[in-house]
């Protein structure tokens, strides 16, 4: 088994342990990048925009659209997965590869008509930087530059433990 193989295994087993560590920094870090609206959501402070910026405006060179999946829900069933796991959600895609230092517009398509999701991003060790409300049927975009490689973990914290994913953040691509 390659490196990349066994780290990525390895974070699998974490991201219960990460979710809960994410969960817990929530409440530290949400009073100090909070926006006006609600301090429950939030973009990278100060010291996260040093890891990823994150803005509303600019030019991207790239974009990704992220959907909210539903797998299985209490109107389409099936009725014995719902009683015995509740509601199933996934984002898809769950792993997006992009370049350090490329302006990287996300798309968040929440396609539920009835369920409210959100987006938590955490940095490589861990910590949780940036927190957003997708409201039902939306589209939010923001565009993303990363100025560290690593994987980074996302997460929708209201349906945990299968709404999560990764960004894997490369190396610039080298100049011709």
């Amino acid at each position: 088994m390659h490196n990349w193989e066994v780290l990525r295994n390895d974070l699998r087993h974490l991201s219960a342990a990460t979710l809960v560590v994410a969960l817990v920094l929530v409440g530290v870090t949400s009073a100090v990048g909070a926006p006006p609206m609600d301090k429950n959501f939030y973009l990278p402070n100060a010291a996260a925009s040093k890891i990823v910026s994150v803005s509303q405006t600019g030019t991207p060179e790239a974009e990704v659209i992220i959907v909210t999946e539903a797998v299985a829900v209490k109107e389409t069933g099936p009725k014995e997965t719902v009683a015995k796991f509740g509601e199933v959600y996934a984002w898809s895609p769950t792993f997006i590869a992009v370049r350090r230092e490329m302006p990287t517009m996300l798309t968040f398509w929440n396609l539920q008509p009835d369920d409210e999701h959100d987006f938590m991003l955490a940095a490589p060790e861990g910590t949780v930087m940036m927190h957003l409300k997708l409201e039902p049927l939306t589209k939010t975009s923001y565009i993303f530059t990363f100025h560290k490689d690593g994987i980074f973990n996302f997460y929708c914290a209201v349906h945990q433990p299968e709404m999560n994913g990764q960004i894997l953040v490369l190396p610039p691509t080298s100049p011709k």
